[in-house]
């Protein structure tokens, strides 16, 4: 299995407790976060993955070079912030094989990858998504579901528990080639909400931890339920 991981982001909201870091590099208990994240990947199975960096991706490859452990790494720069759909494009000129997991170098979820795979082949799809069950929607917005199809995305605003996007989805080659090459692109609000309907994306429920250290309170959160290193 392969992955691409979002991991270019200037994490602004973590600047006033992580300066001058992208923020998948933001120290949870002793180690960069994004350690943990491949340390989850290794677990499951991936042989490969191409970290898609942009602001200060030095301190990046810097400290994990070409693997993590037995995890290959390869890097995808951006010259200019592309968008989420814009780094997946240009980090798919070096994936090797589809279907290809994406997924955000600031999120942990405790996913079983090989069964999302097992379960988007089985169905056919062309595009599953990771989701999880939260007690309050309000920061992510929430997922109108039919069955195991997702029908629908609700704009952030609606409060209580419902289905979230969880942040990783398997791709087919057919929906990268949707994303335009060289532009500034939002996968989620250009291709996920607009085409929904079209491409019936696969909802792939799991019960695991899903911490995402995007703001100040949820890194605290982090840093208390990390309180260990997984790995050197």
């Amino acid at each position: 299995m392969e992955a691409i991981i979002l991991a270019g982001g200037m994490g602004t909201r973590l600047r006033q407790v992580v300066p001058d870091l992208p923020k998948p590099m933001a120290p949870v208990a002793g180690r960069p976060f994004l350690a943990s994240v491949l340390d989850r990947l290794i677990d499951a199975g991936f042989e490969r993955a191409v970290l898609a960096v942009g602001y200060k991706h030095e301190a990046i490859s810097k400290h994990f070079g070409g693997h993590h452990h037995n995890l290959l790494l390869n890097y995808s720069v951006e010259s200019l912030p592309l968008g989420t759909g814009g780094a997946i494009r240009l980090a798919a000129d070096q994936v090797t094989q589809y279907p290809v997991f994406v997924l955000n170098g600031d999120t942990y979820l405790e996913l079983d990858y090989q069964a999302m795979l097992a379960a988007h082949q089985r169905a056919r799809a062309s595009l599953s998504v990771a989701v999880c069950r939260v007690p309050d929607v309000s920061r992510y917005g929430a997922l109108e579901l039919e069955g195991d199809v997702i029908q629908g995305f609700q704009e952030k605003g609606r409060t209580g528990p419902g289905y979230i996007n969880a942040g990783v989805y398997l791709l087919s080659a057919d929906v990268m080639k949707r994303i335009p090459a060289g532009e500034t692109f939002s996968f989620e609000q250009q291709l996920l909400v607009p085409q929904v309907n079209e491409l019936r994306p696969l909802a792939f429920l799991t019960k695991g931890r899903f911490i995402d250290i995007g703001i100040p309170e949820d890194y605290d959160r982090a840093q208390r339920l990390f309180t260990a290193p997984q790995r050197d």
